[in-house]
């Protein structure tokens, strides 16, 4: 009994190509799941490490978010009752945030004259009279959210905002030049709790291992369906041999 080696090369091309591409994307998996657990334990650092200083005016342009963002800064800033309200559907890294409602950005201008934005927190409604003036507070560096396509960064009509960018805003509000990033307070509560600032918590889904294992798995079946496919091929040549014998 011989089998038609030449019938099963495009098979077995295609058995290679799909192991290839499943194989691959399991092991793309595996490295994102390292990537995504270093990125867990770099945040969970940063956000429980004691407050630091914040980096002077003359660093700012030098910041990038790889580096600085989630880090606890303690800064002191005069803060203004205009506001920016961004509208939120909940946030994944605040607990308390489980209905729409708004984030309150307002400019504060620190001691030197320099101005940044600061998110006081989560409101459920639009607030009225807004937490102003001195105030020492507790907060992460937060870099800009990206634009989305589907939606427009500030709807003027109703002033509501979709993404936290404190340079957009600033060109839409009398805030003047501001720092390219923003600060998500954390303490302390106003007197009413609205705003309400809280910590973040890092809160990232990692499913990564489940992934590679259902690609390595799909590559598992694609062999085993190759192998019946593989010995029905040999059963029926076998069947047209004894035939013709």
């Amino acid at each position: 009994m011989t089998l038609d080696r030449k019938g099963l090369l495009i098979p077995i091309l295609f058995l290679l190509a799909g192991l290839a591409l499943l194989l691959s994307l399991g092991t793309w998996q595996l490295e994102r799941k390292a990537w995504k657990e270093s990125l867990i334990a770099t945040l969970d650092e940063r956000l429980k490490a004691a407050p630091a200083e914040l980096p002077p005016p003359a660093e700012w342009s030098r910041l990038t978010a790889a580096e600085a963002e989630f880090r606890r800064v303690r800064v002191r800033a005069d803060f203004r009752g205009d506001a920016a309200l961004v509208f939120t559907s909940g946030s994944a890294l605040r607990d308390d945030v489980k209905a729409p409602g708004y984030f309150v950005l307002m400019a504060g201008r620190l001691p030197g004259g320099e101005h940044i934005v600061v998110n006081r927190g989560y409101a459920k409604d639009r607030p009225g009279a807004l937490p102003s003036g001195p105030q020492e507070i507790v907060g992460v560096l937060r870099w800009p959210d990206q634009t989305s396509w589907f939606v427009a960064d500030h709807d003027r009509a109703n002033d509501i905002w979709y993404v936290r960018d404190p340079l957009k805003m600033a060109r839409v509000r009398p805030w003047g030049s501001v720092a390219p990033f923003y600060i998500e307070q954390e303490s302390p509560v106003p007197p009413g709790g609205v705003p309400h600032p809280a910590p973040l918590r890092v809160n990232l889904p990692n499913h990564h291992l489940q992934y590679a294992m259902t690609w390595y798995g799909l590559a598992l079946v694609l062999v085993g369906v190759f192998a019946a496919w593989l010995l029905h091929r040999r059963r029926q040549q076998g069947l047209a041999d004894d035939a013709q014998a």
